[in-house]
């Protein structure tokens, strides 16, 4: 995906600026000058993508209903068109890479994902994180896809997953990573991916580790740090 340097990604967008997963927090994040957009993705009761961490619209948008339970048409009418599909995601992140998350355990929401990132004309730019039984149903679906295995222990992924899921990274919660965590996975050719770090201090211990990748709600922070674009 990259050498050298390690890449900022922007969780969310740019949630500190504008609300998470939404149109003007991934135009504020590419503003910021992010490598890649972060998102989540849920699917809808007719089976569309849309831009979601939660499974239900009470925490950002004020109504206690499911995603699941609700069709796009729906979700769109409840947030005032808050809710982006991904496909309009995509339009908006074309400039830069996408990290589609798939935070639930369903193959149906992760085959409907990797369809819709193929009708936008964008795998080339997308890869993905997220629930390990939706990333070995991404790996069913696209033999192609890049994908960063998230894992929240500090022990490493049982080698039937990375079989089953083939990772290009280990996205590792940021307090789990050490020197051996980078050196190990170096050895067997991953590159470690760190989330959610939004101090300084953090950012530069995982720099300084050699982490390849580094998820953050304060992306421009990240880059100032990184130095320019």
């Amino acid at each position: 995906m990259t050498g050298g340097r390690a890449i900022a990604v922007a969780h969310r967008g740019d949630p500190y600026r504008a609300r998470e997963n939404t149109l003007p927090s991934f135009r504020s994040a590419i503003d910021a000058d992010a490598d890649a957009v972060e998102l989540d993705v849920r699917a809808t009761a007719d089976g569309v993508p849309v831009v979601l961490h939660d499974p239900t619209l009470r925490r950002l948008w004020g109504h206690d209903r499911p995603v699941a339970e609700l069709t796009a048409a729906e979700v769109a009418s409840l947030t005032g068109g808050g809710v982006p599909t991904l496909a309009e995601a995509l339009g908006v992140t074309e400039p830069v890479r996408t990290l589609v998350d798939l935070p639930e355990r369903s193959a149906a929401t992760a085959r409907a994902t990797v369809a819709a990132v193929r009708a936008a004309g964008a795998a080339d730019r997308v890869y993905y994180c997220g629930d390990p039984a939706a990333l070995r149903a991404v790996r069913e679906a696209d033999a192609a896809a890049e994908i960063a295995l998230t894992w929240h222990r500090a022990t490493r992924p049982p080698e039937v997953l990375l079989a089953e899921v083939r990772p290009s990274w280990l996205n590792f919660r940021f307090g789990l990573i050490t020197e051996d965590t980078v050196a190990r996975a170096a050895e067997q050719g991953y590159r470690v991916a760190a989330w959610t770090v939004d101090t300084r201090r953090s950012m530069r211990r995982l720099l300084a580790l050699g982490v390849g990748s580094i998820t953050t709600n304060r992306v421009a922070v990240l880059r100032r740090l990184l130095g320019g674009p």
